[in-house]
This record gives structure tokens, C-alpha cells and sequence, in this order.
């Protein structure tokens, strides 16, 4: 199985990146015919914002750029797409949400056909793995973790028709031992190598 690991951080030394890299070794680890792609949006520069060109690509009056472009062909390269993040008011930090923006496009993730028409990713596999500085009661006591469901597995990857396999939320991530967390994404990663085998 063919996984690309999407990592938006712009801290190389991050937590996030740590987790990454915990994800992508669980599955090599357990599966050696996987292959796992790390795209790291920040060191390569992938620019978020929304252009008038972009624009013309949704009305279907333009072609994607080329950076656009490069993305999508990497997500038809795969299978399973998994997304690393910090959790940022509540959400996607700037930088995937302004790569989804950009690279999820009319005419590619999804369309204006009806009855199935619209939804183009019906092949690809969601994890979505969210790095967060909150605890356990916060997230419940104000329904962020369901909020945040709500908007990203059913508002971006379902709208696609891309199926989300599994929604990790990693909490209070600023404290002194992130072992548990690092060991979390692992398992993570291996459950995962295991679904491709099952």
C-alpha cells in the first residue's frame, strides 16, 4: 500500500514531526512492502493562499498551477493519505487548510454531477492525526473533538467521497514525556500496516 504522510509543521524539530516520523516507521516497520512518501508542506513551500487563478480553477475556467498540480499527482499515486497536524483553533493549522483549499479542487476531489458524480476520491483512505495542547476534559466538555469531526471528516473528505479510516486526537502534547503519544502514533502506524493486511 502506497501512504503519503502530509506533515504541516514549520518546525522541523517539532512534536508534530516527531509523530510523523513515528507513524511512517509503525508502518515500514510492520508492512516492508509499503511505501511511505513524507511531505513536509513547510520545508518545501507550498504557498496556502488562494489566487484569482485558483478561483477561475473552481468556476472551471482555468487550469491548476503547477504546484497544484504536482500535488494532486502525488495523492493519485496513493492509497491512504495521512495528515499530521497541530490543532489550531480548534482546526487545521493555515498551512494544510490552505493546501486543501488549493489542491482539492472542482474537477478533481470532487464535481457539480449529481448522483455520485460529485464525489471523485472514492479510492483514498483518510487518517488524520491531530496533535493537541488540551486535555482530555476540555475536548469533551466543550464537544471540539465532535466539532472538529464534523468539519473535517464530513466536511472536506466526505464531501470528496475519501473515506476517513481513523481520527487520532493526541493530547496535552506540551508536556516534559511525550513518550506515550510517540508510542500512540507507532501503534498507529502498525494498526495501520495490519488494515492493509487484513
Amino acid at each position: 500500500m502506497r501512504n503519503l504522510v502530509v506533515i504541516s509543521h514549520p518546525d522541523p524539530n517539532s512534536f508534530t514531526h516527531a509523530v510523523a516520523s513515528a507513524v511512517a516507521e509503525g508502518i515500514s516497520e510492520l508492512d516492508a512492502a509499503a511505501s511511505v512518501e513524507l511531505a513536509d508542506l513547510a520545508a518545501e513551500g507550498f504557498d496556502p493562499r488562494e489566487t484569482a487563478r485558483d478561483l477561475a480553477v473552481h468556476l472551471q475556467t482555468a487550469t491548476p498551477a503547477d504546484d497544484v498540480l504536482t500535488e494532486q499527482a502525488r495523492i493519485d499515486r496513493t492509497d491512504r493519505l495521512v495528515l499530521v497536524y497541530p490543532v489550531y483553533w480548534w482546526s487545521f493549522p493555515a498551512l494544510l487548510k490552505g493546501w486543501i483549499d488549493r489542491v482539492f479542487t472542482n474537477g478533481w476531489a470532487y464535481g457539480s454531477g449529481g448522483n455520485g458524480g460529485r464525489k471523485r476520491l472514492g479510492r483514498l483512505e483518510v487518517v488524520l492525526v491531530a496533535v493537541a495542547g488540551a486535555d482530555s476534559g476540555t475536548y469533551a466538555r466543550h464537544g471540539y473533538f465532535g466539532a472538529m469531526r464534523t468539519q473535517i471528516d464530513h466536511g472536506v473528505f466526505d464531501y470528496c467521497g475519501a473515506r476517513v479510516v481513523r481520527h487520532e486526537l493526541l493530547l496535552e502534547s506540551h508536556g516534559p514525556d511525550q513518550q506515550a503519544n510517540l508510542d500512540a502514533a507507532f501503534r498507529l502506524g502498525r494498526s495501520l500496516a495490519q488494515r492493509r493486511a487484513a
